[in-house]
């Protein structure tokens, strides 16, 4: 069985918008393009470095897909040769669009067409970027394991890789390491349902019980 992979960097406050340059992503006037660089380490550069290792697909939103086939297909560095050669999976309703060598469009249920594939043999799928994809996915409980790369900034207004709409369960940390300059890199595994408990006595006030009664 495939796995579904996602590689995220963040902010703090979960801003995943533009990480890469100034003009990768200024919709809605976002002004910090870039951030991720000034970061960026030994430890950073090992942590992607080992994502590309083994063999993989890309699975991309339209506007991460469109981002990147205006890039890496005119690069010659170890990311360019990982990236180019690979099967594309894209969440798209253009796909007579799609110019990228090797790129198939998900077709108009990405649900299913993903389950589909996750049955079949090949190698995991690797999420990058795609917002808006990876939302869909985490709402029907589709992403296997998850690096979330956070770094030491505060981003304010911006896409975030949480909105709200996960599906909830669990989550076990597989791995963790802080790079040289503050970055924190988690990798999650999905682990069941959530899990609830409580550190309120047996015996509440009446204070409690009214607290309880009006907050419903």
């Amino acid at each position: 069985m495939r796995k579904i992979i996602a590689s995220t960097f963040v902010s703090l406050d979960g801003v995943m918008q533009a990480p890469g340059g100034p003009d990768e992503d200024p919709v809605n006037g976002f002004r910090f393009g870039g951030w991720v660089f000034p970061y960026a380490d030994d430890t950073m550069g090992s942590v992607i470095g080992e994502l590309f290792a083994k063999p993989f697909a890309l699975l991309l939103g339209r506007r991460t897909y469109d981002i990147f086939a205006a890039y890496w297909p005119y690069q010659d560095d170890d990311i360019a040769k990982a990236f180019n050669p690979a099967v594309k999976y894209v969440a798209t309703h253009r796909p007579e669009t799609l110019t990228w060598q090797n790129s198939q469009s998900l077709g108009p249920d990405i649900v299913a067409a993903l389950r589909k594939i996750k049955q079949e043999d090949g190698p995991d799928l690797l999420i990058q970027g795609s917002g808006n994809l990876i939302q869909t996915l985490l709402a029907n409980e589709l992403i296997d394991e998850m690096t979330v790369l956070t770094f030491p900034l505060l981003l304010g207004k911006g896409k975030r890789l949480f909105e709200g709409d996960a599906a909830p369960g669990a989550l076990k940390l597989t791995r963790s390491v802080v790079s040289s300059t503050g970055i924190v890199v988690a990798t999650y595994e999905r682990d069941g349902a959530v899990r609830t408990g409580s550190f309120v006595s047996d015996q509440p006030s009446e204070a409690e019980l009214e607290r309880r009664r009006t907050w419903r």
